[in-house]
């Protein structure tokens, strides 16, 4: 092992934890810029990948960073429609109406409806979704953040209707049998980190006493989820958490409504009663974007690959910079970037911003029948609140395809994953999760963990006669918790909440439950021959 190789492989990401976490820390833009400027120089100075390859790497994180920051602005519409319209209002009174109970409110949005989201989408919606609603109740925006994405680390092993085991695996030709295999042992780890993590993250928002007065209603509310996704992952990878989150948040709710498990004395006041007609008119939004959510991701309905569908209705050749390509769906694509091989994909109207996010903000005008609502104002207020994310997410993607560019020798990413594999050998198994979470803390993915970690993991497992379901089912949950951390994930909450400059505070905040989740992930093995 070279060390000064897996040094240099660090250090752009060290001095971006560093400046973003420091007692004085840099704002999000000059952090990842400064960190992306770094890896160019090391690219080019000490990797000596060339100039045309750099500049790919370049041009490609520009390109990927379409994808969450379309979310994000969809999302950010969404709830700019929902507040300029009092329909947020009307949601948070029936949210107190089914239990005014503080803990009760928390884990039915962040926890069970953050879960059915996670299910259907993935792509980072479930904290733009349930964050926004909790602040509005009058919880910490800052905490809220944090819990949110504790929150949301747990279930993204089935995220996206079980994208990250089908398609995060799919290059390594595993069988459908070995696949579910890996599903249960992760839905397993999974379950026992929840009930001490998830607990653990309510310290952001309640102190210990009050948490452990309501301990019986937050584990019965995180089993209701959970179980069902442990007993779905013996047949299926697709739908444990859509499933699991649908029958935890009806759960969730009748456990809140009969205040199973709660302390009564903790509760806040009482909301009014609300007109039917009226909780419809507010509800329904957030009900077309769930229901759209589901029909464009079961696979069964065909929606999900007629959107995705990217056989080119049009080709340019772009001289160097490659060839551009749009299907008739509106997938966009570029092939071959600089000829350096890379390429992007951006799906239009699969990646949730203007179906449903967009869609279902002027739903909400149309609804509301408010006047005095105009969606110049809403773009205009989108535009002041996306502006920093978009910088950042440039920045940070920049960042991640230049840890990842490059061959198995000099790409950064792989050089700390070989270095880990070389120190651990046979005791890999205590190590393999951390491996996972480095790669969603690059990327924002469990998917892109295992697409980018997933052979790497089994060449070790075979070469060290480790369980290779064991190795993958352990790189699976690894790369779940590692989004409590990922950075483009906080700046997209940052971005839906409006807070400006809190990058660093929130990853404060998150390594706490993350490193609890990877301690938990280190001992299981101990008791797994």
């Amino acid at each position: 092992m070279n060390f000064g190789s897996v040094f240099f492989s660090a250090l752009p990401v060290l001095v971006l934890i560093f400046l973003m976490t420091k007692p004085k820390p840099w704002p999000s833009v000059p952090a990842f810029g400064f960190a992306a400027g770094l890896s160019v120089i090391l690219a080019l100075f000490y990797w000596k990948q060339g100039v045309r390859l750099v500049l790919a790497s370049i041009l490609s994180g520009f390109l990927e960073a379409f994808t969450p920051v379309f979310i994000v602005a969809g999302a950010v519409f969404l709830f700019l429609a929902l507040e300029q319209t009092g329909l947020m209002d009307t949601i948070r009174t029936w949210l107190r109406g089914i239990s005014p109970h503080p803990i009760a409110q928390v884990m039915v949005v962040g926890w069970a409806f953050g879960f059915l989201i996670e299910g259907a989408s993935g792509f980072g919606t479930p904290a733009a979704l349930a964050a926004p609603i909790l602040a509005g109740l009058g919880f910490p925006v800052l905490n809220v953040a944090a819990v949110c994405l504790a929150f949301n680390g747990i279930c993204t092993i089935f995220g996206a209707v079980g994208t990250p085991i089908w398609f995060g695996f799919g290059p390594n030709n595993l069988s459908s049998t070995l696949l579910l295999k890996i599903g249960q042992q992760a839905a397993f780890f999974q379950t026992i980190v929840a009930l001490i993590v998830c607990v653990a993250a309510l310290r952001f928002l309640f102190p210990w006493k009050i948490i452990f007065r309501n301990l019986i209603f937050i584990w019965l509310s995180l089993l209701t989820c959970l179980i069902p996704m442990i007993f779905l992952s013996y047949f299926s990878y697709e739908f444990p958490v859509i499933l699991g989150g649908a029958i935890g948040l009806l759960g969730t709710i009748l456990l809140a409504k009969f205040q199973i498990g709660l302390d009564s004395s903790e509760a806040g006041e009482k909301a009014g009663r609300l007109w039917l007609p009226n909780l419809g008119r507010a509800l329904l939004p957030l009900t077309f974007t769930v229901f759209v959510l589901l029909i464009t991701r079961i696979p069964g309905l065909g929606l999900r690959n007629f959107l995705t569908s990217a056989d080119p209705a049009l080709s340019l050749q772009l001289g160097n910079f490659g060839i551009f390509r749009i299907s008739a769906t509106l997938v966009l694509q570029m092939r071959d970037i600089l000829g350096q091989g890379m390429n992007w994909s951006f799906p239009v109207l699969y990646v949730p911003a203007i179906l449903p996010f967009a869609f279902a903000a002027i739903l909400a005008v149309i609804v509301s029948n408010k006047e005095g609502v105009r969606v110049s104002f809403l773009v205009r207020e989108l535009g002041e609140r996306i502006r920093t994310p978009w910088f950042a997410l440039i920045g940070a993607l920049i960042l991640v395809k230049l840890m990842l560019s490059g061959s198995a020798d000099t790409a950064p990413a792989f050089v700390i994953g070989r270095a880990f594999a070389e120190v651990a050998g046979e005791k890999w198994k205590f190590f393999a999760s951390g491996l996972g979470s480095l790669g969603s803390f690059f990327s924002g993915s469990t998917t892109i963990s295992n697409l980018t970690f997933g052979g790497t993991q089994i060449a070790i497992a075979e070469s060290t006669n480790l369980p290779v379901e064991l190795i993958l089912a352990l790189q699976l949950a690894g790369g779940s918790i590692g989004n409590m951390i990922c950075l483009h994930n906080i700046i997209a909450v940052c971005a839906v909440l409006g807070l400006k400059n809190q990058e660093g505070a929130i990853l404060r905040k998150t390594l706490i439950p993350w490193f609890l989740a990877f301690l938990l992930l280190v001992i299981f093995p101990v008791f797994i021959d």
